[in-house]
């Protein structure tokens, strides 16, 4: 993509209602527009950033075995009034009327939908065990919207549900989904803590939150120090294997990490006290248990092998994909703008011309640009008329990852200029080694 033909409305100042780094570079760098208190259009740099994001969760759910649908985004109220949530739920529903005057609402979350779905089409145990899940647009109507896309009303999640014969199976599908979580943060490059959480309107005993620290986040937490530590990396998971899948989470669940709502003092203070830890979150995602809460009422059932009739064991899975992109701007910025990690970056690389209208430097970038392609990355070159500082300025703002500068000097001695963002180091080099470098870098993640 040529600079000059994108759409990239960046702003000079910081509009006066942003009050967190994420809304504001949000905003700066052109990639959202609000269109009223928690509502926003993507623009296309931020869409770019949110289907990266979601094709890291669906790639990370199809590999642990789950299976993508997608439900709408109105529900008939009388599947919440079955399930007993309807007037239990709270004014954060938007509740609505057909021109029938049939009671609708626009879905907060999918537990009583996936449940009919799944009580239409399957009787026997021989189905299961059986996990469904979407990525669709949720609203819930904040009385107090803020922080961006890190606090709308209408947002993007990814909402899965097991369904199982017993406990024990379903909480196979509860560390399942643990492990694959933990392994779609790290491949965004975030450190997302798993912690013991309250389940709020979902219900169940047993849930987890994920929180990446920052300070802004919306939560107290409290945690070993130990716990930022632990990594899945690149070890391969065999999720059938349930001692290997439920050893991941206690690897990964011992250590003390919990939210202000479920801390206990005592167990914290046997912590020794250097590695005491205390801060802020911002939630990305939760994992529930919950076992017949909804199947129960709504009659899922299906038929044993001694010929009974049992409802399954549900639980339920959130990733806030939309809030994400907050969350990842909260955790990688600086005082000149965003820095993307490479596995969720708009583009790969930036190629800056220093002297547009040049017909070496023209040439080069243009060779460069190519280049890049063949090795299946998207570049984005900043072709405009523009002065370098003005070019530099944009650059660090939109956080691309990897710059490479191009200048009459350099091209005279067969040399670009590579920059990190994140470290703001710089090295001169032939444009066909920053390619190699570059392409090997991607070609790792």
């Amino acid at each position: 993509m040529r600079l000059s033909r994108y759409f990239l409305p960046v702003l000079k100042e910081t509009p006066a209602e942003a009050q967190i780094a994420s809304h504001r570079l949000m905003l700066r760098a052109g990639m959202i527009k609000q269109q009223q208190a928690g509502i926003y259009s993507w623009l296309p740099m931020g869409y770019k950033v949110l289907k990266r994001i979601e094709q890291i969760v669906h790639e990370e759910q199809i590999r642990a075995g789950h299976i993508p649908l997608l439900m709408p985004t109105l529900q008939p109220a009388t599947l919440w009034q079955e399930s007993g949530r309807y007037d239990a739920y709270g004014p954060e529903m938007l509740r609505i009327k057909d021109r029938h005057d049939r009671d609708m609402l626009y879905g907060p979350t999918n537990e009583e939908m996936i449940t009919d779905i799944f009580r239409s089409h399957v009787e026997s145990y021989k189905s299961l065990p059986l996990t469904l899940y979407h990525i669709q647009w949720k609203f819930r109507d904040e009385v107090r919207p803020r922080f961006g896309v890190m606090r709308g009303r209408e947002f993007l999640m990814k909402d899965g549900y097991n369904f199982d014969l017993t406990k024990e199976d379903a909480l196979h599908a509860y560390n399942r989904h643990m492990v694959s979580y933990l392994r779609t943060y790290e491949r965004m490059g975030l450190t997302a803590i798993p912690m013991r959480a309250d389940s709020g309107p979902i219900g169940g005993d047993d849930t987890h939150e994920f929180l990446v620290l920052a300070d802004t986040g919306e939560s107290e937490v409290f945690y070993d120090a130990k716990v930022p530590e632990l990594k899945l990396g690149k070890r391969a998971v065999d999720y059938d294997n349930r001692e290997e899948v439920a050893g991941i989470c206690e690897e990964f669940t011992t250590l003390y990490a919990r939210t202000d709502e479920t801390h206990d003092e005592a167990l914290f203070n046997e912590i020794p006290e250097e590695r005491r830890k205390v801060g802020r979150g911002i939630e990305v995602g939760q994992i529930f248990y919950f076992g017949t809460k909804y199947s129960e009422p709504m009659g899922a059932t299906v038929n044993t092998p001694d010929q009974g009739k049992v409802p399954v064991h549900m639980g339920s899975h959130g990733i806030g994909v939309s809030r994400l992109v907050g969350a990842l701007i909260e955790a990688n910025h600086d005082e000149k703008g965003i820095i993307w990690p490479e596995g969720v970056t708009p583009f790969h690389i930036g190629i800056v011309n220093l002297k547009q209208g040049d017909v070496s430097c023209d040439s080069a970038c243009e060779a460069l640009y190519r280049a890049f392609v063949e090795h299946g990355l998207e570049p984005l070159y900043d072709d405009r008329e523009e002065r370098a500082g003005a070019k530099f300025a944009t650059m660090d703002l939109i956080g691309l990852p990897w710059r490479i500068t191009v200048g009459p000097r350099g091209i005279a001695a067969n040399k670009v200029e590579l920059t990190c963002r994140r470290t703001g180091e710089s090295e001169e080099m032939s444009a066909e080694e920053a390619v190699e470098k570059v392409a090997g870098i991607y070609a790792a993640l």
